[in-house]
């Protein structure tokens, strides 16, 4: 079995009741499916995955003596291989759901204070609602104990460290939804103190993000906050000059991107907040998935447009990318990236193959395996990937979004992609020489009658911006000489697509509104399609595919791109070849109408369950080296990774 996000899967016997999620630790417990259980269900998982502590050191709504009271803790993490007795309670973790107010009197941070008072071992406490998050370290004073803020918790075995700079093989890869929480929290402090606007909130904490992506490729930590530097001013000013020191350096590596005159513009206090609650994570080495996910709620959040822009659910990039299988050695294009969601995930997947060489190559030799799939991934990333955008901002946000993901994001560029290349302002861009040489085109044009393009200087250029007659009788379209008044730019896209593509070899996957591919007023547009390209694909796409964000029809369409020789051969013999295509409909695509996930039930409704083996890359004696991890983990209700599976099977059959 597979699951949706193409790593492998072992059926498992276990079925979770409707409205129950299965608790991490103990693998068995069925809980109350609630705002905060979810808060609790991921951090229970970031204790585990990325700061090492075993589940059986961890308990579960721990019964806590406070006075005459017996209340709950969320987690409570003990000493190793003691009981589990208030007495060897060593971390204590209380979990809220987001609308309760770290100052709530009842359930604020006074109710962590008080479980750490009751233990007499506790040193350290967490207390999170997956918006806010602070924590605490024991301080003993004059017989006295005080609970001092802390930037996080430490790592399994190193409870007693007080060094206030993180060591790189301290920092921890973000699992499941931690990365996403941390970008919320941040996000939403900015904009809360610093007085922004969410979108400028939103430009800043990019800029944090480029810094800390900048200081992970260095020699020491830089991008840290220490415990006593966020409470006073002087420590605050010590985190900014820190910061600023990395943004000039991220300056000068990415001129493309930053203006010589930007600056950090935040406030010390907040920046030192910013930096702490960053630090712990590892942005390079984390999950794909895990960032994709953080990252583009983020984006989503501040920068989706009124051009007809909505981006791709990264299941459906996944498939496209899938059905094409790109390889190291082709060029790829989106001339509509938008945040690079098809070029990052086609990027993966060929990065994925790069990483299974060359850890095949090196065996056991971890640092060596990560420093030439680096190489690679470098020289590969450079020239072989280009992505284009007429939105300025979307371009700086898809450069930095190529930059979290390991490339350094040259082949992102900002022009209108239906101009002439030679209108194209760049030197770079032109310089390419795209038309006709691409090998993979995947691409998800803006839509809209709202947004129609107009000039004449670009409809000249395309068969789809002139005037098309229907001859009934001889049942054919044909093309005058007239331009339309004005065309929606998803019909210019198609045309301009296949223009991009190496004829007889390119190959492009393109979401499509379904009226191009049903309205009676289309058929030239489909004629076009028929008689400049071969069909490979056809995929219905869900209503609820781009929900909750937009409500629209589409499709997938999988085109080659037909060699002159074989359009003139087909015209002079008044008919086109006749060959199958693969339809398939994608009727579960993994959430609902409102964006909810939803998963695979049995038939009684209940939720079922499979193990899941993802690699990550993690620190062993100071080296990075891959380990597997198996999880228990819900399977998606989604089809998608199951129609490319059958699309590869059937293109193997037909010999394409």
């Amino acid at each position: 079995m597979t699951a949706a996000d193409g790593s492998s899967v072992a059926p498992t016997a276990i079925i979770v009741q409707q409205g129950k999620v299965l608790d991490f630790i103990d693998g068995l417990s069925q809980r109350s499916e609630t705002p905060e259980e979810h808060v609790r269900q991921e951090i229970a998982k970031s204790l585990v995955r990325e700061y090492k502590y075993p589940k059986d050191q961890i308990s579960v709504e721990f019964i806590v003596q406070v006075g005459t009271r017996k209340p709950r803790a969320d987690l409570v993490i003990f000493s190793p291989g003691t009981p589990h007795l208030q007495a060897n309670a060593r971390i204590i973790v209380e979990c809220k759901a987001p609308k309760i107010k770290i100052t709530d009197k009842d359930q604020g941070v006074g109710q962590l204070k008080s479980y750490l008072d009751a233990c007499p071992n506790t040193i350290f406490g967490m207390w999170i609602n997956g918006i806010d998050r602070v924590c605490y370290r024991r301080v003993e004073r004059d017989g006295q104990r005080f609970w001092e803020e802390v930037p996080d918790l430490p790592q399994c075995g190193r409870e007693d460290e007080t060094e206030d700079r993180p060591r790189f093989d301290q920092l921890k890869a973000a699992s499941s939804d931690a990365l996403l929480f941390a970008f919320r929290r941040c996000h939403n402090f900015i904009a809360g103190n610093q007085g922004l606007q969410k979108p400028q909130a939103f430009w800043e904490l990019l800029k944090l993000i480029f810094c800390k992506i900048h200081d992970e490729k260095g020699s020491e930590v830089s991008f840290y906050a220490g415990g006593n530097e966020r409470h006073g001013m002087n420590g605050a000013l010590k985190v900014k000059a820190r910061v600023d020191a990395l943004f000039e350096e991220v300056k000068a590596e990415f001129p493309q991107i930053f203006r010589r005159e930007d600056v950090v513009e935040l406030d010390p206090g907040v920046l030192s907040y910013i930096v702490a609650q960053l630090q712990m994570y590892t942005l390079l080495d984390s999950d794909v998935d895990v960032k994709g996910r953080a990252y583009e709620e983020i984006v989503g959040s501040n920068l989706r447009g009124d051009r007809g822009e909505f981006f791709t659910p990264r299941n459906i990039c996944r498939m496209a990318v899938q059905m094409l299988d790109p390889t190291e050695k082709q060029l790829m294009l989106d001339p509509a990236c938008g945040t690079a969601g098809f070029l990052i995930t086609a990027m993966n997947h060929v990065i994925a193959g790069i990483e299974r060489e060359e850890r095949e190559k090196w065996k056991g030799n971890g640092e060596a395996a990560r420093t030439s799939i680096r190489s690679r991934i470098s020289k590969y990333a450079e020239k072989f990937i280009v992505g284009i955008d007429f939105n300025p901002e979307l371009v700086k946000a898809s450069k930095m979004n190529m930059v979290m993901n390991n490339d350094g994001a040259g082949g992102l560029y900002q022009a209108n992609s239906l101009e002439s290349p030679a209108r194209w302002r760049d030197d770079l861009l032109r310089s390419r020489d795209l038309l006709g040489k691409v090998d993979i085109v995947f691409t998800n044009p803006p839509f809209g009658s709202k947004i129609p393009v107009s000039d004449p200087a670009i409809l000249e250029q395309y068969d789809l911006g002139h005037r098309w007659s229907y001859d009934q009788d001889a049942d054919r379209w044909t093309k005058g000489d007239l331009l339309q008044k004005s065309q929606p730019p998803e019909i210019l896209f198609i045309e301009r697509c296949v223009q991009f593509l190496k004829p007889g070899t390119g190959r492009a996957a393109i979401v499509l509104p379904d009226g191009i591919l049903g309205s009676p007023g289309l058929g030239y547009v489909r004629d076009w399609i028929l008689r400049n390209t071969r069909i490979l694909a056809s995929i219905d796409l869900h209503p609820d595919t781009f929900q909750p964000f937009v409500s629209v029809q589409t499709s997938v369409l999988v085109v080659q791109r037909k060699t002159k020789e074989q359009i003139d051969l087909e015209t002079a013999a008044g008919v086109m070849s006749d060959y199958e295509i693969f339809m398939a409909v994608a009727n579960h695509v993994g959430h609902d109408k409102r964006g909810h996930d939803t998963y695979v039930r049995d038939s009684k409704g209940n939720e079922l369950f499979a193990e899941v083996e993802k690699q990550v890359w993690e620190f062993e004696d100071g080296v990075r080296v891959v380990k597997n991890h198996r999880v228990q983990t819900k399977i998606r209700d989604d089809n998608t990774h199951q129609i490319a599976e059958l699309f590869r099977n059937w293109l193997y059959q037909h010999d394409l």
